[in-house]
């Protein structure tokens, strides 16, 4: 029934630094999931993310619409002192119908320490590892994932990763209108998902909008709650948290930007209560790069950054990860289409495996802020070392192995002359919180 519902609705490498010899693996099949039989009430699909200061949202979906949405958690196995009592919530899709969907925030938590939790009062023991209070602190960034063998490459190299939060840019389960896969999707993240926290924007795959019956969001919106009334933003689809001298913010590029939008308002509220003292570093999401050399998906992002670059780049912004581009390309400090010091490096990484391919054809030359694109399957870390550097690695996917193929050491740039001679803390906040 799903797919004439999706039949119904439906109505090479270049690169500027690259190994000469290497060859690109065949593409992968889509994972298959047989049908496991379970107690109704047995959590699935659990993971969780960042909610505001020490606490922790843990997410799962059971069959059971009776089953109850609170947590136990301790720091001893099979011990549990403390439960978080939640709220669940559920949708219907034409003739799909989910399951209950639990969203239990947990908390206050210590830093860098193993808790063990179970939901629901009843099923398996997982486990969660809270992130550092201090530096280092190493990210996991990977876009694009869907549910193929490369997708499983891929989140095994992460897991081999000592990362304390996995950063998504977008393009989740690729579900496309077949509800079933957005539970497949959530099995198959788990293992890493319910153990680190995972923090993500949407894409354009996220969006299964029928007119008039069915709204855009509904499927990820339920499903992957983010921190977004903690930030003080209205919507799910744009929001930002702080973790260890970090302040992330995701945006949406399915939303509106525009000058006049809620998104443009709250990203300027947010950014002008930004701490560098307490977050040195500042970093930003969304799906759809500004900055592409590759053929695909040209332009698509131009009027986003046209209303939204002024702002980051007034506000120091250190990187730009994207996704949206099926491969990957790491850029100069750039601003205004050219290469600038006192601008974000901008880093595409939509190449975690998705069924749609990879995108092989680049522009030829290079442009000049263009430093490393290869059309590769694979993931990203990011180790904030301190409050001055940064190393980012990207490891490609090669025949299972995670090869290192592209480093960079990155300087803050509030420790840099961009911050303390361009503007004044106090100019910077007029211009940002100005109508």
């Amino acid at each position: 029934m799903e797919k004439l519902l999706l039949v119904t609705l439906s109505v090479l490498l270049f690169a500027s630094v690259a190994a000469d010899d290497y060859i690109r693996p065949k593409p992968r099949q889509a994972l298959q999931f047989p049908w496991k039989q379970k107690s109704s009430s047995q959590p699935e699909q659990v993971h969780i993310s960042l909610a505001g200061d020490k606490h922790m949202r843990v997410s799962w979906i059971t069959s059971d619409k009776s089953s109850p949405s609170f947590v136990e958690y301790g720091t001893s196995p099979g011990k549990y002192s403390y439960t978080g009592q939640g709220e669940s919530t559920s949708y219907s899709y034409v003739f799909y119908r989910s399951g209950k969907i639990h969203h239990t925030v947990i908390g206050p938590l210590e830093a860098d320490t193993v808790y063990f939790y179970r939901c629901g009062g009843g099923g398996p023991e997982f486990h969660l590892k809270t992130p550092p209070a201090h530096f280092p602190i190493t990210f996991a960034v990977a876009g694009d994932l869907g549910q193929t063998g490369w997708t499983k490459s891929t989140l095994d190299h992460i897991d081999q990763c000592k990362y304390a939060v996995h950063l998504l840019p977008g393009d989740l389960s690729y579900a496309d209108y077949m509800q079933h896969k957005w539970d497949t999707f959530g099995e198959l993240v788990q293992p890493l998902a319910s153990v680190r926290p995972w923090m993500v924007t949407q894409g354009n795959h996220e969006k299964e909008s029928i007119p008039f019956i069915v709204d855009e969001f509904v499927s990820y919106n339920s499903r992957w709650k983010m921190p977004f009334a903690e930030s003080g933003s209205n919507s799910n689809l744009y929001y930002s948290f702080e973790v260890t001298g970090v302040h992330v913010i995701m945006l949406g590029s399915y939303t509106d930007y525009d000058m006049n939008s809620d998104q443009y308002s709250w990203l300027k509220a947010d950014l002008s209560k930004v701490d560098r003292e307490r977050t040195p570093w500042l970093i930003v999401l969304f799906h759809v790069p500004w900055y592409n050399s590759n053929e695909a998906h040209q332009h698509e992002g131009d009027e986003m950054m046209a209303v939204m670059e002024p702002l980051l780049y007034a506000s120091g912004v250190d990187i730009v990860f994207t996704g949206h581009v099926h491969a990957y390309e790491r850029t100069k400090r750039v601003n205004n289409g050219k290469s600038d010091p006192c601008g974000p490096v901008h880093i595409t990484i939509g190449d975690g495996g998705n069924r749609e391919g990879l995108a092989r054809k680049y522009k030829d030359p290079s442009p000049e802020w263009s430093v490393f694109r290869e059309a590769s399957f694979g993931h990203g870390e990011l180790q904030m070392v301190n409050s001055t550097h940064a190393l980012w690695t990207w490891h490609r996917n090669d025949d299972d192995e995670p090869t290192r193929s592209d480093e960079v050491w990155l300087t803050s740039l509030m420790n840099s002359k961009c911050w303390t001679e361009k503007k004044s803390h106090e100019e910077l906040r007029k211009m940002l919180l100005e109508p």
